[in-house]
């Protein structure tokens, strides 16, 4: 029941709803990337080299830090807190880095950079869409 002193109870846009479920979606994918690292780090993953005692020290450090972070950005993304996307651009960073900046070193997987490149852009395109709605709404009244 609605009164008429009380303000209307507005409903989320499509762009809101959409955000909401690519939070969701970065924090699934967030969970598996860190479980991948943790499955590499305790010596789970049969490649060469991917247990921690025989990783070179790059890969040792480099895939602790990944494997400790990339769950905690998974949980704030999924809470659609702020500082969810902090750590996971602190995941991302660290990655390009390593995969582009660094191959000799840890490989050169494209893939990944893109990925993360992807998610970005896309998260910089729904910020900016949400900005200018929030810009609108305000305007109309």
């Amino acid at each position: 029941m609605v009164y008429r002193d009380s303000p209307a109870i507005a409903r989320p846009s499509v762009a809101e709803q959409a955000f909401w479920w690519f939070h969701r979606i970065i924090a699934v994918y967030c969970v598996m990337f860190g479980t991948l690292y943790w499955v590499r780090l305790i010596g789970v993953y049969d490649g060469a080299l991917w247990r921690f005692d025989l990783m070179p020290v790059q890969w040792q450090i480099a895939a602790t830090m990944l494997a400790a972070l990339y769950p905690f950005a998974g949980i704030g993304l999924w809470m659609l807190t702020s500082w969810g996307w902090v750590i996971w651009l602190l995941c991302a960073v660290t990655e390009v880095i390593m995969y582009a900046g660094f191959p000799q070193y840890f490989g050169a997987k494209y893939s990944v950079v893109a990925l993360h490149v992807a998610v970005a852009l896309l998260y910089v395109a729904f910020r900016v869409v949400l900005r200018v709605q929030a810009r609108d709404v305000r305007q109309d009244r």
